[in-house]
């Protein structure tokens, strides 16, 4: 769920006017400064800190190199002999752990095994020489927003994918004759309904792999499964690789392999996303898509390692960026890839209209599904009926049927506030604000038209329904044609430690219809419209599908490389230009890809930080140009970087014969005394006889970044009660940290911590319930703020979700 704005406007007041003088007052009363364990809990099993006895799993990486490891090294390296060193491994973990087991083992990829234990043993498995180092089993979920079913007419036939595929030009690769015949391509999802009319002719005999029920059969989890909810997520995913029927996806000739690794309710844990991961390689899958995702933002997180070593065995790894945008620093593993293309989600062009409601001056339009509907209500004289906050129990015993749903914002995301009021019969709806001042968020996909006011005119609207006046004329404006842009869900870079550039490319991922199972073999074409990078990763590995038909030689690192080289530039509704760590190279375009007469590796590169305080500091980085032509040809290099102190230099002009390839080198040197603190990105602009053939997105930050101090905080219950286990994420680590309570209201009631010098990852902290060690919370929901600092900059975040005092 996307944290409330209305939350940070509070807590950005509170922190601004209170906040420095509460820590001060409270850090000699506060618990004793003590430095918390780095690896703490299993995530899927609730907040664990390794004082506990209580079993959690983890993912224990081996220092001996796993299969793809050893082979990119030069070193011999066999399954026999790795099963001899992590037998040695788990002998002696077994031999020093108490109640401590072993359950998936892993070696193409990764080299390591999952293990259950109890948490207070964890820091004797990291004393196992064997062991390079424990991972979190961390919880996975498909990086995909709540969307809608829709109705195909049995005699419909649809030639393409919705809009999307064509629009990147699949259409046109099929027609050179490229669909991605003989090529598998690995969905590592929830499971995939191979039944469906869509996508029978994608599978073979052999469907793949359930890791979650350790069985051949990855269907998606059904209806009334008692573990959780049904799920259609994978399906949808393969759709828009493969479909091969009323709808068809990028690829529609590629064979599909199903690996169900995400299992009820679409939740599922690191264990089986590097099982998943290590079965598609042994399978010979030439593409994996993981629509997929979690918040940890680590580029040596275990899923992401297991990616790298994937591409490394010649498998093109692609996987979504994160649902977590708009703000930077948002991109979770396995997004985090150095190596897999990262793909963040565009919105297709759409016309932005504006909207009159007479007497109330903030009405503007936040979304809608389609024009037509908008139309529809036009000038319509419409009935308002008031819905509180827009849940389903909020329409029960309402007749809002061919009317417009008045809503409050909070609790559930917009979209699901839109879709229930649809569910209801409802033909529009009115979003208000709950703080002060307007809503900021524009969100395409509405399920029905959507007009958004402050929280002033808001509350005067729903007194004017409660006084008798329910009538209104929403009068609707065309303002805008806008082009295609990156939606504000997806997540942005850089990433932490290595500092790169993410998302590598983007595609559509926004209302883009699909294949769903109905499990009902009567009526077995199901179809939904989903968004989310979830959706925008599959066009990028149904076109690396085709790319590898049409090029069975190229690398992954080609693929990746001409498909950033090739990608278009996109711009914000004014028409400026995107920042790299918005939009990556660019949206993928499948034709200029398939075309490519040359290119350019890295497809984007970080020069990291420049950290000192006087004199200069310099950075270089080549880049290989590859002329894939039969002609010899000359390329010229041009370099831009904006801002005071930085200066570029770098090879200027480039010959390379044919099928060769050559070297270029940028050198960047940043002026301590000229250059600001900040993020800086540059451009490097390669073209041959004139025309372009890339341009390379370069990144460089200077000073300490500014990545958020803390990512994430949970309350839960302990085993007594009055006790709670309180955790936080902290990507760097943190020189203090706070956690504060607050009520339902969002007042401050007073602290429940601060600890010093904390490391970084998962920190888990015990509590005793009580506001300054003194006095205990009535019965109750509440809120915890966990605010943290390092290296002069601070963040702070709230709980999602207010937890409950009994």
């Amino acid at each position: 769920m996307r944290k409330s704005i209305m939350r940070y406007f509070v807590m950005a007041f509170i922190l601004l006017f209170s906040l420095s003088t509460f820590l001060t007052g409270v850090q000699a009363t506060s618990v004793p400064d003590q430095k918390s364990p780095e690896l703490e809990k299993a995530e899927i099993y609730g907040d664990i800190d390794v004082t506990s006895d209580k079993q959690t799993t983890v993912i224990v990486e081996l220092k001996e190199k796993s299969l793809a490891e050893a082979k990119a090294d030069g070193e011999k390296q066999t399954k026999a002999s790795l099963k001899t060193a992590r037998s040695k491994a788990k002998n002696s973990a077994l031999k020093t752990l108490k109640k401590a087991k072993i359950n998936r083992q892993y070696d193409r990829v990764f080299s390591g095994f999952s293990m259950k234990l109890p948490a207070s043993e964890i820091p004797k498995l990291l004393a196992v020489k064997e062991v390079k180092a424990v991972y979190p089993n961390a919880a996975y979920k498909p990086d995909s927003i709540k969307g809608k079913d829709v109705t195909l007419a049995a005699d419909a036939i649809y030639p393409q994918m919705d809009k999307s595929a064509p629009y990147i030009g699949a259409d046109q690769a099929w027609k050179s004759g490229y669909t991605g015949k003989g090529i598998k391509v690995a969905v590592i999802d929830t499971g995939v309904d191979y039944t469906h009319p869509d996508l029978k002719k994608n599978f073979g005999p052999y469907k793949g792999y359930d890791f979650v029920d350790n069985d051949y059969d990855p269907q998606e989890t059904p209806a009334g499964d008692p573990r959780g909810e049904a799920t259609d997520h994978g399906t949808h995913v393969a759709g828009t690789i493969a479909a091969n029927g009323q709808i068809k996806g990028v690829a529609p000739e590629a064979t599909l392999l199903a690996y169900r690794v995400l299992g009820p309710g679409g939740s599922g844990t690191t264990e089986n996303v590097i099982a998943g991961i290590e079965k598609a390689v042994a399978d010979g899958a030439k593409v994996m898509n993981l629509s997929l995702g979690n918040s940890l933002n680590s580029p040596d997180y275990a899923t992401s390692i297991a990616l790298d070593w994937a591409m490394a065995e010649g498998v093109v790894a692609v996987t979504s960026n994160g649902n977590s945008g708009p703000e930077n620093w948002t991109v979770g593993s396995p997004g985090t890839s150095r190596d897999a293309i990262s793909v963040g989600a565009s919105q297709l062009p759409y016309n932005e209209y504006s909207v009159r409601l007479p007497s109330y001056s903030s009405a503007k339009v936040m979304g809608y599904q389609e024009e037509k509907d908008l139309e529809a209500l036009n000038g319509q004289d419409v009935e308002l009926v008031e819905a509180g906050i827009g849940q389903a129990d909020d329409f029960k015993g309402k007749d809002v049927k061919g009317k417009v749903a008045v809503i409050q914002r909070g609790v559930i995301p917009f979209v699901d506030k839109a879709e229930n009021a649809k569910n209801a019969g409802a033909v529009g709806a009115v979003i208000y604000n709950n703080v002060t001042g307007e809503i900021e968020a524009n969100v395409m996909g509405m399920a029905v038209p959507t007009v958004k006011l402050s929280k002033e005119e808001g509350e005067k609207l729903v007194q004017q329904i409660k006084e008798g006046e329910r009538s209104a004329v929403f009068s609707f404006k065309l303002d805008k044609k806008l082009g295609e842009t990156i939606a504000s869900f997806s997540s942005r870079g850089p990433v932490m430690d290595t500092w790169m550039i993410k998302p590598d490319v983007s595609a559509p991922g926004v209302n883009i219809v699909s294949t769903i199972p109905t499990h009902d073999p009567k009526n077995p074409h199901g179809y939904g419209s989903k968004q989310g990078t979830s959706m925008a990763s599959p066009h990028v590995a149904g076109t690396a599908a085709l790319l590898k038909q049409a090029k069975p030689d190229w690398t992954p690192e080609q693929i990746k490389g001409v498909l950033m080289n090739t990608a278009e530039k996109l711009t914000d509704e004014n028409g400026k230009p995107l920042p790299h760590n918005t939009q990556g190279a660019g949206s993928i375009r499948i034709i200029e890809a398939l075309h490519a007469s040359s290119i350019v590796t890295p497809g984007s590169h970080s020069y990291g930080t420049f950290l000192k305080d006087k004199g200069k500091q310099t950075k270089k980085q080549a880049f290989t140009i590859e002329n894939l032509s039969s002609f010899r040809k000359a390329y010229q290099l041009e370099y831009s970087f904006k801002g005071a102190g930085i200066t570029v230099s770098g090879t200027e002009r480039v010959v390379v014969p044919a099928h060769q390839t050559g070297k270029a080198t940028a050198k960047v040197t940043v002026n301590s005394a000229k250059t600001k603190a900040g993020t800086y990105e540059a451009t490097v602009y390669v073209r041959e006889g004139g025309r372009k053939v890339a341009e390379i997105p370069l990144l460089l930050i200077v000073k300490e970044p500014d990545y958020p101090r803390v990512t994430s905080v949970t309350v839960e219950p302990g085993a007594k009660q009055g006790a709670y286990t309180i955790e936080a994420y902290l990507p760097g680590g943190a020189e203090e940290l706070a956690f504060l309570v607050y009520d339902e209201n969002l007042n401050l009631l007073g602290q429940a911590g601060v600890y010093k010098n904390q490391g970084k990852g998962y920190q888990s902290y015990q509590w005793n319930g009580k506001i300054n060690d003194a006095a205990t919370l009535k019965s109750g929901k509440y809120y915890m703020l966990a605010y943290a600092s390092a290296k002069g900059k601070s963040s702070y975040i709230l709980t999602e979700d207010p937890f409950i005092v009994e």
